[in-house]
């Protein structure tokens, strides 16, 4: 094991990579990050992950999968990265408490939802709150829902809950939409989807999850409360990439560019995950990410 890899991430695509270069005879060291287990850590029942037919709990998959790596030989640093430095041949990684020299870096540190930013978000955060249709719209047959904000993603997120709902109330602060006009129109026929324009969530309430809402119309003033059965959240992500700027090369919104695979502009540096990807977010496609960013290490050692 004369070749070490840091892993900077703890959520499906570090694990992943983790597995697979520390059982490819790679010294393997990854830094969880401020959440261990990824956003997979806080979900609970998860019914889309291969090889578990009756669901799982989120964290259990995760406990699983640091398990697995460890059982390997990965070594875990339950820390978050504050500072870097990839430009060099040794990549220097620096945490709150150490400092490690290693040969590659992976980067797998996952985007975040953008939450209404209220005092009882994680109260409700998979309690009927969700960042994600995709991973939980089946949970809400039969409900009605509220998807929050005006551009595609929300009305990519509101067409898709049509499936599964009785009706989806898109909650933005404007009058008018910010998505493209092709999106706008899927949204606006569909017989499901009603509009609340002008208006913002100021709070969630409930007893052990999501039951109603107050509903804030700033044209208006005029505050009233509104029962719902769940919250999605439709205004976007933000990458974890902030502490790699004027380094690794991003796009507009922050995410890592990868060229050849996993490969970024520096050599030696891997990206995978959601960290990357503006698409798809699941976390079977992120633990995909991880073992090709994890081959595309390895490769990089043959060299």
């Amino acid at each position: 094991m004369d070749k070490h890899v840091v892993i900077i991430g703890g959520g499906a695509a570090g694990y992943t990579a983790a597995i697979y270069t520390s059982r490819g005879n790679i010294q393997t060291t990854l830094v969880t990050g401020p959440q261990r287990g990824g956003q997979l850590a806080t979900t609970t029942e998860v019914e889309n992950f291969p090889g578990f037919p009756g669901g799982v709990m989120g964290p259990e998959i995760m406990d699983n999968m640091r398990s697995q790596a460890e059982r390997f030989g990965t070594e875990y640093i339950d820390e978050t990265v504050k500072e870097v430095e990839l430009m060099g041949k040794k990549k220097i990684v620096r945490t709150g408490t150490k400092t490690i020299v290693s040969d590659a870096v992976i980067i797998a540190t996952g985007a975040k939802a953008k939450w209404l930013n209220l005092p009882e978000d994680e109260k409700y955060k998979g309690r009927g709150y969700s960042g994600c249709a995709t991973c939980d719209g089946v949970f809400f047959r039969g409900k009605e829902v509220i998807v929050v904000g005006g551009g595609d993603t929300a009305m990519e997120e509101s067409v898709f809950l049509t499936q599964f709902v009785n009706k989806v109330f898109v909650v933005h602060r404007r009058d008018t939409l910010r998505a493209t006009k092709i999106m706008q129109d899927r949204a606006k026929r569909n017989s499901k989807i009603e509009f609340i324009w002008d208006s913002e969530i100021k709070q969630i309430k409930g007893d052990t999850r999501v039951e109603s809402v107050l509903l804030y119309n700033n044209k208006t003033g005029v505050t009233k409360e509104m029962g719902i059965d769940g919250i999605f959240m439709g205004i976007g992500h933000t990458p974890s990439t902030e502490f790699l700027r004027d380094q690794v090369e991003l796009d507009a919104r922050g995410y890592i560019l990868t060229k050849d695979r996993t490969m970024t502009n520096l050599p030696g540096v891997f990206a995978a995950g959601d960290v990357r990807d503006t698409i798809y977010r699941q976390a079977i496609t992120a633990a995909a990410d991880g073992c090709k960013a994890a081959i595309d290490c390895q490769r990089y050692f043959e060299q």
